[in-house]
């Protein structure tokens, strides 16, 4: 008897473990975004056939992944009248209203078109980020069925340009992903999105050039950029943006990004995201929301011949190293102004580019071999990089949002500001002393009350209510813990005329109305 009541509890312990087991991945699964299901084929492509009469078979294949984007952003503005443009025996006056000027507020909206790739069944989409960057609503249409979707915005990344949505649908036509690794100039491609909403379109070309970067194109970026573009003369216009470039066998190799243009029409210069590099940060933005990369903590200049000759080098390769930052990851390796970087992780570095595109492809804490060039002799050292900062400390305006938020009355004087951390590139370029320590502008929304205070791009923000600024995050704190009704703004700023110096603004701290 005891061994039959032993054994029936023992079925029962069984069973609710089983349950119990059921029951936890039933929960997990349902409380967890599900995870892209993703097609890749690396196969080269074949180069040696025959001229074809016709990519028909292409386009069938991979057109029905290609998604039209609608984007929508509420902007209110605040326009001013001053009472001295009504009379006639006045023709100039104040024009900022701040002296018994009205002003009256107004509200637009703003739409945006763009493209984007269904890379998954289960309703991920790949696109541009500057096609949705700071929109309000997000639409997807699926030409082939005619359904539009609401889309959620998964992650985006400013420097590659690459954003990732997520539509609420299965069973979609998703694209094969192919190998942009293997390209060669000269391969043919087809672009596909929707240009100038004429309704989707297809144009073929061939990769003109690969590993194109900003310095390359003359596209200027928006603040820090890690790109290696596809170059191809395949048309690509306004719309195209986000849209899919494919290989001859309609498996796709990059995002279409931009164009370079006099006209901002096709002038048979377009650029790509490279696949691999835009996979990389999708399944990090996917797996963790934001994409981390590694820092060497060092100035970089490409070679020039004369550099060359100066440095005693055999050729242009490599990367001149400028300056190093104390206490970075390079210095504590033993890497030196006037070093130069030829190889990375085993790899040739051909120019300062291809060097900053390495870098940012490792994670932080990676143990990374570096040959340096010293006084023409090499030399190998071990550098643990370090965690590149800035790009993850932002605060914008979002009003249409905020109209329908309980948390409506915490905004505060930086809403409208993008702000990065003061780092080793943004201090080159911007000549911005050493002892000048703060956070810099990215961008101010000309309707926000920083912009009204007379707040600038590449102003750099020393102190708020006389706390000094380490970071971008320590000034968005700083920000948000002032219950004053105005906030007092330290800034660096270096003029047209190139003088510079610190000067204070006074920052409007309510909400407008």
């Amino acid at each position: 008897m005891k061994s039959l009541a032993k054994a029936v509890l023992g079925f029962f312990a069984t069973l609710m473990g089983a349950m119990a087991i059921v029951g936890l991945v039933y929960f997990t699964a349902w409380a967890k975004e599900p995870a892209p299901v993703i097609s890749v084929d690396k196969t080269p492509i074949v180069r040696d056939a025959r001229a074809v009469t016709s990519f028909a078979p292409v386009v069938k294949k991979a057109a029905p992944s290609v998604v039209n984007i609608y984007s929508t952003q509420i902007i209110h503005q605040r326009l001013y009248r001053n009472p001295f443009f009504d009379n006639p025996f006045f023709f100039f006056g104040d024009p900022s209203g701040q002296n018994g000027g009205s002003h009256r507020d107004i509200t637009r909206t703003e739409r945006s078109l763009g493209s984007g790739i269904i890379i998954s069944p289960n309703g991920y989409v790949l696109t541009a980020n500057h096609v949705v960057d700071g929109m309000d609503e997000i639409k997807v249409s699926i030409p082939d069925s005619k359904k539009e979707y609401t889309a959620k915005v998964v992650g985006t990344d400013p420097p590659t340009d690459v954003a990732v949505l997520k539509i609420e649908a299965t069973g979609l036509p998703a694209i094969t992903l192919g190998d942009s690794d293997q390209l060669e100039v000269g391969d043919v491609v087809l672009a596909i999105g929707n240009p100038f909403e004429v309704g989707q379109s297809v144009t073929m070309g061939i990769i003109s050039a690969l590993g194109r970067n900003d310095r390359d194109i003359g596209v200027p970026s928006a603040g820090y950029s890690i790109q290696n573009f596809i170059q191809t003369d395949a048309a690509i216009n306004p719309g195209n943006s986000g849209g899919a470039l494919v290989d001859a066998e309609g498996r796709l190799i990059g995002i279409n990004t931009q164009i370079k243009s006099s006209s901002m029409g096709n002038e048979g210069i377009g650029f790509a995201v490279p696949i691999n590099l835009a996979r990389s940060v999708m399944e990090r933005l996917i797996s963790g929301g934001t994409v981390t990369r590694g820092y060497l903590g060092v100035s970089l200049e490409s070679l020039t011949s004369g550099l060359a000759d100066s440095f005693n080098l055999p050729d242009q390769n490599g990367a001149l190293v400028t300056d190093v930052l104390p206490g970075g990851p390079a210095q504590k390796a033993g890497i030196e102004s006037g070093d130069v970087i030829v190889e990375f992780t085993g790899k040739k570095v051909s120019d300062l580019g291809e060097l900053q595109l390495m870098i940012s492809e490792c994670a932080p804490g990676t143990e990374a071999t570096v040959k340096v060039l010293r006084d023409g002799a090499p030399k190998t050292v071990t550098v643990k990089l370090g965690e590149l900062p800035g790009m993850a400390a932002r605060k914008t305006d979002n009003s249409h949002s905020r109209q329908n938020s309980p948390a409506s009355a915490t905004t505060d004087g930086l809403d409208g500001v993008t702000l990065d951390d003061l780092g080793p590139d943004a201090r080159q370029q911007l000549r911005i002393p050493d002892a000048v320590k703060g956070a810099i502008v990215a961008d101010v929304s000309p309707d926000s009350n920083a912009a009204d205070a007379g707040l600038r791009e590449y102003d750099v923000l020393t102190e708020i209510n006389h706390h000094a600024v380490a970071s971008a995050q320590d000034a968005i704190n700083l920000c948000e813990q002032a219950k004053t009704k105005r906030i007092l703004v330290k800034i660096w700023r270096r003029n047209a005329d190139g003088l510079s110096g610190a000067s204070f603004l006074s920052v409007d701290n309510t909400k407008k109305k």
